[in-house]
């Protein structure tokens, strides 16, 4: 029998969690960056056998991990510290998707069930929703605070201060993204967000006007549309945006090009790695020397591609991440698809924290054509390099004969008008060839013709892929 809900009585934000004590474990960007940044190896494996325990003992009351568990024969015993990590059958995206096919709110991997567990005030976010429902991941107050200060520790080491301007141009909606962004902000740095969000929510032009009246100081957003922005203000207002005094841009890169991103803006590009489950995972800080993972909030380990082995160092894996502080939905060996590797250079900084190069791509966005394993944003670094493309693409991978061949056709803005298509898709295809040992199609646009396919004007999910294989092919 269902309680009657209009009985209960929800605790306030206050009393819902103690903030000072929060604060000792996760400390916000100035006190972490004089402790928890610089703690030896021995600390950092020492504070995250103890949380990690913690975390495994909370995720054996979840039905999502019980069940997967215990078919896999483990038994809570089996994982006495984190070296036991590797017994743990990871789990994807789509095992979460199974999961929502049950009850699409209240899944079992959220591990909190609204007929029986007290009431405490929990925040709803989800993912981009680009095929079907979007999947929605809930926070209990720790859990979001948690993801609040690590995002303020990331905006101090890229160079926010008290009182600068933040424009925000991440979707702001149910995703996560933008919405973080200004919690963190608003909390932990003392600088302002102006959240004008993606073109949809304010058009670029807006955004520029903004930008130059207010005197913004830093932008968020995605390498495209940062590039996109500053064609705005060139192209319709007549600006240089190295003029308009921006001090930073914090991104996150993939395989774009930095420096011709900063040679826009005048301005530093940061670049940072997270996902919607759990916030901002990694930052890249002013030493400019990889993204140092926040390693007292998560385990980082990267996999080969049959999921079952570490790769060795210096080698491309992808990611598998554990939280440490999460209470609502805790992520034990989540494959996120993300393919990096760590950096075995040392940091100027002194910390011991492990650090990811950067983003190659994702191995679901993974393309085999013809035998060869193609990433979009490898082809999108290509397209950068030639100043005679805006650098906009998108990769459109369909069946072209009976026999199931299959070809990708990569269709690319040029600068101008005035720019030799032939001349530069016959030489954009042989540089293809050349870097990914396979023939791709290449068709040149006019500028703003793949808005349609790629959603750059309205989105900051922006889409470089478009399978149009059908689902029996893929498979196959």
């Amino acid at each position: 029998m269902a309680r009657d809900r209009s009985q209960l009585i929800p605790p306030t934000y206050a009393e819902s969690l103690d903030v000072s004590a929060l604060l000792g474990e996760y400390p916000p960007a100035a006190d972490y960056l004089k402790r928890g940044f610089l703690m030896s190896r021995d600390e950092l494996n020492s504070l995250q056998n103890e949380r990690f325990l913690q975390q495994m003992a909370r995720a054996w009351k979840v039905p999502f991990y019980n069940r997967r568990w215990t078919a896999a024969g483990l038994e809570p015993r089996d994982i006495k510290s984190l070296d036991d990590i590797e017994k743990i059958p990871p789990f994807s995206v789509y095992d979460l998707r199974d999961s929502l096919a049950e009850n699409p709110m209240w899944a079992d991997y959220i591990g909190i069930d609204p007929t029986v567990d007290e009431p405490t005030p929990l925040l709803l976010q989800t993912s981009g929703g680009t095929t079907g429902l979007p999947r929605p991941m809930i926070f209990t107050p720790r859990d979001r605070e948690v993801m609040n200060i690590l995002s303020g520790r990331r905006f101090y080491m890229q160079g926010i201060r008290p009182f600068d301007l933040v424009q925000i141009t991440l979707s702001l909606g149910l995703t996560n993204g933008g919405l973080l962004a200004r919690e963190g902000i608003h909390k932990y740095t003392g600088a302002m967000a102006v959240t004008t969000g993606s073109g949809a929510s304010t058009p670029t032009k807006r955004q520029i006007e903004l930008m130059k009246a207010w005197r913004v100081n830093f932008i968020i957003g995605f390498p495209a549309y940062l590039r996109h922005m500053a064609a705005v203000a060139r192209d319709e207002f007549g600006l240089d945006p190295r003029e308009l005094g921006i001090k930073g841009l914090i991104t996150h890169l993939g395989l774009d090009d930095a420096a011709s991103l900063e040679a826009l803006w005048g301005a530093p590009a940061y670049d940072t790695y997270g996902i919607n489950e759990c916030g901002s995972i990694a930052v890249e800080s002013q030493f400019r020397s990889g993204m140092h993972v926040f390693e007292d909030a998560f385990v980082m380990e990267l996999l080969d591609a049959d999921m079952r082995s570490r790769v060795a160092d210096g080698e491309k894996g992808t990611m598998v991440v554990t939280s440490l502080f999460k209470h609502a939905a805790p992520m034990i060996r989540f494959n996120t698809n993300d393919v990096s590797q760590f950096a075995q250079n040392s940091c100027p900084s002194g910390s011991a924290h492990r650090r990811l190069t950067k983003i190659f791509g994702r191995s679901d966005n993974m393309v085999k054509l013809r035998g060869v394993n193609v990433f979009p944003e490898a082809i999108g670094a290509i397209v950068l390099e030639d100043n005679r493309t805006n650098g906009e693409y998108v990769c459109i991978v369909e069946t072209t004969d009976q026999n199931g061949r299959e070809d990708l056709t990569v269709k690319v803005e040029a600068a101008s008008a005035d720019v030799p298509r032939k001349e530069l898709a016959d030489e954009l295809a042989a540089r293809f060839k050349d870097a990914l040992s396979v023939k791709l199609v290449v068709e040149i646009v006019d500028r703003g013709a793949l808005d349609q396919f790629t959603g750059l004007s309205s989105t900051s999910k922006i889409k470089r892929l478009i399978d149009r294989r059908t689902k029996k092919e893929v498979a196959a």
